[in-house]
């Protein structure tokens, strides 16, 4: 697992500007989902493509994190990405960001029928979950995905976001829900990309102006306090 490097410095410059090192250290479950992200054969089966070895071992904490929401009235989303249809409408990313071989192997093991697009099964989704599927890194840009009609139609404003890439989908993902005014925080231990360098300076990027970053632990205290606030 990464092992998570925030500079001091910057927890000073959040600190000055939100009042508190953790922007969103008090979340209401029933206004909360978990946006797992690419937690896919694609991105996990050795010998694919787009695999990440490191996301293997983020499994048990996204786990955690989901069980933890669920017991407290909060909703999980497992979000997928798949090429359908995405051959001529991204043609930058497949024709000139890839080689022929890794463009035609992408677009089909990544569709929606491959065994690529199915999540890791070790991931305890369960039926009550939501599950949504997008077509571009980001799930939030125009386009991509139903996930903010989804989120919006169930009186959802707070997101944590875990799975993998942290620095792509991940990081994209929670720059756009931000955009569109979620309260959205990066989980960094529900988090996994290719490297500790990359993992890292995604997180101090986001931290430093788009939302917060907080630890599995972190992120089930937030919700207790944001649960004892509805409550009272």
């Amino acid at each position: 697992m990464h092992k998570l490097s925030i500079p001091a410095e910057l927890t000073e410059r959040v600190t000055k500007r939100a009042g508190r090192a953790h922007p969103f250290d008090t979340m209401e479950p029933a206004k909360t989902a978990l946006i797992v992200i690419d937690m896919q054969n694609y991105f996990m089966k050795p010998g694919f493509l787009g695999e990440v070895p490191m996301a293997r071992q983020i499994v048990p904490h996204v786990n955690r994190l989901a069980a933890a929401l669920r017991v407290r009235g909060a909703h999980v989303v497992w979000v997928k990405n798949a090429t359908n249809d995405t051959r001529d409408s991204w043609s930058v990313m497949h024709d000139c960001l890839m080689t022929p071989q890794n463009r035609d192997l992408r677009y089909a093991t990544m569709d929606l029928a491959h065994e690529g697009h199915a999540l890791w099964p070790e991931l305890d989704a369960r039926p009550e979950d939501g599950e949504i599927v997008k077509k571009r890194f980001s799930a939030f840009i125009e386009g991509s995905s139903e996930i903010v009609p989804y989120l919006r139609q169930r009186g959802i404003d707070t997101l944590l976001i875990g799975g993998t890439a942290t620095n792509i989908c991940c990081e994209s993902s929670a720059r756009d829900a931000m955009m569109l005014n979620f309260k959205v925080t990066m989980v960094a231990d529900a988090l996994a990309t290719y490297s500790d360098a990359e993992h890292n300076a995604s997180l101090a990027t986001f931290y430093s102006i788009f939302g917060d970053v907080q630890t599995v632990d972190e992120a089930i205290a937030s919700l207790d306090r944001g649960a004892k606030m509805a409550a009272a």
